[in-house]
């Protein structure tokens, strides 16, 4: 890379278990870039993003989030956001001079990828209908941030991968 030249960047978005991690530390590798998930450096400055939240709530969080997210962006690689940053403005704002990949899962595809836990805005009785209304909400977002859509539900991470790695050489 030239010196001045901006960072190779590609920013993946989308639902909480659409694979964005997954998908992402595999595009960065066919990349040659680093991997950033602004989640876990969120929790690795401020803890576990569940007590962020029941301590301090939603806003705040998002807040730290977004303070990530400009960091992420400016080191440049691929940037792994979490399921609800582009419910912020200011982050969809940072994201205008990226590519931005949004990644889909469907409902019944999602089920089992949810049985970990660990996600705050899930807690309840049937967390597959929750995430589907959390989902709904935030839909109009992703599509107005992202370059394009890949669905993870059913073809293999890699190939997807590979096919967003390709996507992403041809923006160059």
């Amino acid at each position: 890379m030239t010196s001045g030249a901006e960072p190779l960047t590609l920013v993946l978005v989308g639902p909480m278990a659409a694979g964005k991690t997954s998908v992402g530390r595999r595009v960065a590798r066919a990349l040659g870039v680093p991997f950033i998930d602004t989640d876990k450096r969120v929790s690795a400055a401020h803890g576990p993003i569940p007590e962020i939240f029941a301590q301090s709530g939603e806003a705040h969080f998002r807040d730290l989030e977004r303070a990530a997210v400009a960091e992420a962006l400016s080191e440049g690689g691929v940037v792994s956001l979490g399921g609800g940053a582009v419910t912020d403005s200011g982050t969809r704002a940072l994201l205008a001079r990226h590519p931005v990949v949004l990644l889909t899962v469907s409902k019944e595809a999602v089920a089992h990828r949810l049985a970990g836990g660990g996600r705050p805005l899930l807690e309840g009785d049937d967390p597959v209908e929750r995430w589907a209304r959390i989902y709904d909400e935030r839909r109009r977002w992703y599509l107005e941030v992202a370059d394009v859509t890949f669905d993870t539900s059913r073809r293999p991470m890699q190939r997807i991968a590979d096919d967003i790695a390709a996507w992403r050489r041809e923006q160059s």
